[in-house]
């Protein structure tokens, strides 16, 4: 079983050009936290040399320790309230495809749990190996899962555009969710059929009303929550983490288109295979992970297979 290697794809287009407005004394990335010899030669570019990051203790991701986990009574179900026809387009950034939607207004929105505001839905995208033993970026007593699915969202009333929210505290809301190989996963088949249209680096397809939330577990009432960043640059300190406790199961034919696309543009002469998109692990600093279930009461998610 690989040991945690991580990273998370830019948060749509606009994170690329997002104001970072608040830098302190940067460090080094922790590349030293991944165990697997095929980290360095594999991955994306970004993660092969000395990355300065924003100083803080608050990086993400993690691995969740489920034991360490604190049970918190007071969190609350998720409200999730999305209208699939806000989806716009699939676009391939060169280091994930991103799912887009229209955040101009209230229409697909997150809150409870624990958050305090509400926050509009803006994209999601998911993060994956080259094999079924690893591919997510956060893990569940040191358990990785062939891929991981974000939902991201940012603060509406706190903030006025996603590109202030990026980088500003309290300002994003994300949904993880670890996949598991095993049955076809209906839901996620419209997407997958798309996927060809967007192989390449730089190409955009139209993709209309589709609903992320059938992407979610059945139960979303049991999640761990902490505080933490973004994992691709400008790894800003602004995110509140929700990973679901259940995760969802797909097929390997449907991880397989995945895989079939491309970190690069079609004009490139070589071509290389858009696997391992994750970020190295990160410390946990002392941050409390807190759970809305009582781990000691309940199983923890079984190891993927």
């Amino acid at each position: 079983m690989v040991h945690l290697s991580a990273v998370l794809t830019p948060l749509c287009r606009r994170l690329l050009h997002a104001r970072t407005r608040r830098w302190v004394p940067a460090r080094r990335c922790n590349l030293s936290a991944c165990s697997s010899k095929f980290v360095v030669s594999q991955m994306h570019p970004i993660w092969q040399e000395p990355l300065a990051v924003p100083g803080g203790e608050r990086q993400s991701p993690i691995d969740i320790a489920v034991r360490r986990t604190q049970f918190d009574p007071r969190l609350r179900p998720l409200q999730m309230r999305y209208d699939p026809r806000t989806c716009q387009q699939i676009w391939n950034n060169g280091y994930s495809f991103i799912v887009e939607y229209d955040d101009t207004s209230d229409r697909s929105v997150l809150q409870g749990g624990p958050l305090e505001d509400r926050f509009r839905l803006c994209q999601f995208h998911f993060h994956w190996g080259e094999s079924n033993a690893w591919g997510s970026e956060h893990s569940v007593d040191r358990r990785l899962f062939p891929a991981e699915l974000h939902v991201v969202h940012w603060n509406r009333d706190k903030y006025n555009l996603f590109e202030e929210a990026v980088s500003e505290d309290n300002g994003l809301a994300v949904i993880g969710v670890f996949l598991k190989v095993g049955k076809r996963h209906e839901g996620l088949q419209k997407l997958v059929d798309a996927l060809p249209a967007v192989r390449h680096k730089g190409s955009v397809v139209e993709f209309t009303k589709f609903d992320p939330a059938c992407l979610l577990p059945e139960n979303t009432e049991e999640y761990w929550t902490y505080s933490g960043s973004l994992t691709t640059p400008p790894l800003t300190e602004a995110v509140t983490w929700m990973l679901m406790k259940h995760h969802i199961e797909v097929s390997h034919d449907q991880l397989a288109v995945f895989r079939s696309l491309l970190f690069t543009s079609a004009e490139e002469e070589v071509q290389k295979s858009m696997v391992n998109n994750f970020r190295v692990q990160q410390p946990l600093c002392g941050r409390t992970v807190r759970s809305s279930f009582n781990p000691f009461l309940q199983g923890v998610p079984p190891s993927p297979q």
